[in-house]
């Protein structure tokens, strides 16, 4: 089943249940929201899960684009990317969570044929701290459709940031090991999870305490292309139909290994769909974003052969990737700011490499050097660090920095450095 005839599936079956199918937005918010990109489903429709009229009715269906910068570090493992598809339904005071969770149980079973031998629930098990108790409904479903339950704490309690709506969910797991099934999602990573459903039920208040929503909405998001990679046999999500124009071009282009050539594939079709939304390269907010992800595609390329570039990737790719979005860029202008932001960090490369052989820098750095080198000359904290570990580079080892604590990173900006 590939990812088209996947996402048809899924909405026709909800829209059978009397789902009204809305368009998912671009990645990028509207105007005012705090968040650089849209990161789930759920992200566009805060002012009707906050309680005003949706237009089209109190149950929805959709396919919604995202982009995570948290999961960033994750990229190159078999499950996460940087953009993705997110499948979604919700209950807008309508119908409740269990009920959501069998139609959730038979669009898995009866509507994509996964065996039910397969599939692993996980409930939230109460927190008395918090004062909430079992979710027992969920537990006594999943118990009636013989699927068998993990009951947690943490991993099962949902929210939207440190205050909003927030509530218990159940997670659905499909075993993509080899052989029959074995211990739970917690103990075993074979168990992926595939499919979340929320039931937003309180509203998390500055003081941290919880207060009763008057109206509950449930909330749901299954990985499009996570589950299309289970349901085609593949070990990972890179492997699934919409990379296959990229794994045809690239490992011929640039001889990678197998995470490299992930990362590659992942980082310039998400900096593809980027672009086809409206960002451009810059040194702040979303701008910055798609710098990261170009630079580090072409640090893994020069990693072995300094002469490799952007500019030898065909059309193809780019356009399957942009038709896949519903953009309307041209091909020929996406790999034209891809090259010219090659061209820059060539630059900077060279720069930084000339300002970093100076005597004051052969040794460790302090923080005001780091300060200095980005204020100045422009070198990212992390360039810089990269750069000294260069072969024939005669700085030496540079000393952790201090631990800066465990306060949030700023939402509206990534760091710079």
């Amino acid at each position: 089943m590939n990812t088209d005839h996947l996402v048809t599936t899924f909405v026709e079956y909800f829209e059978e249940r009397g789902h009204r199918r809305i368009v998912g937005s671009t990645l990028l918010p509207p105007p005012g929201d705090p968040v650089l990109f849209t990161t789930s489903g759920m992200h566009p429709l805060t002012p009707y899960l906050e309680g005003r009229p949706h237009p089209l009715g109190r149950r929805l269906v959709n396919v919604q684009r995202c982009l995570r910068t948290t999961d960033l570090d994750e990229v190159g493992d078999p499950t996460h990317l940087t953009v993705f598809e997110m499948l979604g339904t919700w209950s807008l005071g309508d119908y409740d969570g269990p009920l959501s969770l069998d139609w959730g149980h038979g669009l898995l079973t009866e509507g994509l044929g996964i065996d039910p031998g397969l599939l692993y629930a996980t409930v939230h098990a109460g927190d008395e701290r918090s004062g909430t108790g079992p979710d027992t409904a969920s537990l006594r479903l999943w118990e009636d459709r013989g699927v068998p339950v993990e009951l947690t704490v943490e991993d099962n309690w949902w929210s939207n940031g440190p205050v909003g709506p927030c509530g218990p969910d159940s997670e659905i797991f499909l075993w993509s090991g080899e052989g029959p099934p074995r211990s739970t999602p917690t103990r075993d990573d074979r168990w992926v999870e595939v499919w979340n459903h929320v039931t937003m039920s309180h509203r998390r208040l500055e003081d941290g305490s919880l207060v009763p929503l008057p109206r509950r909405n449930v909330d749901t998001g299954l990985g499009l292309e996570r589950l299309a990679s289970l349901l085609q046999g593949k070990p990972s999500v890179f492997e699934c139909d919409v990379f296959d124009p990229w794994r045809a071009v690239v490992p011929a282009l640039w001889p990678l290994d197998e995470t490299s050539l992930r990362v590659v594939c992942d980082h310039l079709r998400s900096a593809v769909v980027v672009l086809g939304d409206g960002v451009r390269p810059a040194n702040t907010g979303r701008g910055y974003v798609l710098r990261r992800l170009v630079r580090r595609v072409l640090t893994l390329l020069w990693r072995d052969d300094p002469s490799r570039g952007i500019g030898a990737l065909p059309d193809e790719p780019v356009r399957h990737t942009l038709d896949r979005f519903r953009q309307d860029m041209p091909p020929g202008d996406v790999v034209r700011i891809l090259l010219e932001e090659e061209h820059r960090f060539r630059r900077l490369l060279e720069r930084g490499r000339q300002v970093l052989a100076r005597p004051r820098f052969r040794g460790p750095l302090t923080r005001e050097d780091f300060h200095y080198l980005h204020d100045t000359h422009g070198l990212p904290r992390e360039l810089v660090t990269n750069l000294r570990q260069e072969p024939g580079s005669t700085a030496r080892s540079t000393p952790p920095a201090r631990p800066r604590g465990r306060g949030r990173t700023p939402r509206r900006s990534p760091p710079r450095e």
